[in-house]
């Protein structure tokens, strides 16, 4: 037993080392592993919350009233007074013409030049409604709206669950392109480390021919390779995920609002997400030891 762990310690200070010695070609492999898994736990990141925004609006039914443009005082507070005898419907915001522009102009940012072109405003005013604390299976979201439509005054009204259904769509279609991604993400990690190794492998072929001709095993010389390409997707997948919730914790809100509402909360990955990109990065270095190594000795 203590012979093994002498081994295995020696195999580690010679792993280390190597490392050292050739720290310029290691620090430039772990930095473009690092950049190589950022990107895929970013993308983890962004369908880890997108999941929970789905599941949070599905809790709730939230509607957009929009009135017609030339929609008097009088209608208008009829209007309201017809979503306020609605079972649960609770009125969140009034939004006037006015504040729909500007609240665009405030959106296009250094682009809002484009609006000046308009001769009027082109936006409805809306009342914006939730229906939060009822029981969803009671709602009929399609009859609630019809209901709305017919009131005097109302120009159409949105529902939450046709955003949700939208959203859900191109969620799939981005879980498709971030697999694509991801895929050849790994087989950019899998290269990186293959020819790290080589390099490596190159640099010390004079060392690797004494140990055979002492009688050294295969398995003795590789050892200390594997050991260096599974070291390098670990520290790879370790800067990631610390710069990804430096990333968070400087960009990421505590709740982000939409027309005063408050609709989700940003959290960062889940243990298990965590331990998934470590591992991954580990098994990443491995393998690519692997078929570095492979092209040397004889498995």
């Amino acid at each position: 037993m203590m012979r093994l762990l002498r081994i295995w310690r020696y195999h580690f200070n010679h792993a280390f080392s190597g490392m050292i010695q050739n720290r310029l070609i290691h620090a430039i492999s772990v930095g473009t592993i690092t950049i190589s898994l950022l990107f895929l736990g970013g993308f983890a990141l962004f369908f880890v919350n997108a999941g929970n925004w789905v599941v949070e609006w599905g809790k709730s039914v939230s509607m957009s009233v929009y009135l017609d443009d030339a929609i008097s005082p009088e209608t208008r507070k009829s209007v309201e007074n017809a979503i306020r005898s609605l079972p649960d419907a609770d009125i969140r915001e009034y939004i006037s013409k006015e504040k729909a522009f500007s609240d665009l102009k405030a959106t296009l940012g250094a682009q809002a030049g484009l609006l000046d072109g308009l001769t009027k405003n082109p936006l409805p005013a809306s009342f914006e409604i939730m229906f939060k604390d009822s029981e969803k299976e009671r709602l009929d979201p399609k009859k609630i709206k019809g209901e709305l439509e017919k009131v005097k005054g109302v120009s159409e009204v949105h529902y939450s669950e046709e955003y949700q259904a939208r959203f859900e769509g191109v969620i799939r279609a981005l879980k498709i392109t971030g697999m694509i991604v991801g895929l050849l993400l790994c087989m950019a990690v899998l290269l990186i480390v293959t020819n790290t190794i080589k390099l490596t492998i190159y640099s010390r072929r004079e060392e690797i021919e004494i140990y055979k001709l002492v009688g050294a095993s295969d398995w003795f010389v590789r050892a200390p390779l594997l050991i260096e390409g599974a070291a390098q997707g670990l520290l790879g997948g370790s800067m990631a995920l610390v710069i990804l919730f430096a990333l968070h914790l400087v960009f990421s809100l505590d709740n982000i609002h939409v027309l005063g509402l408050p609709i989700f909360r940003v959290v960062f990955l889940p243990c298990s997400y965590v331990v998934i990109l470590l591992f991954l990065g580990l098994t990443l270095g491995l393998i690519g030891s692997f078929i570095a190594i492979g092209r040397f000795f004889k498995i």
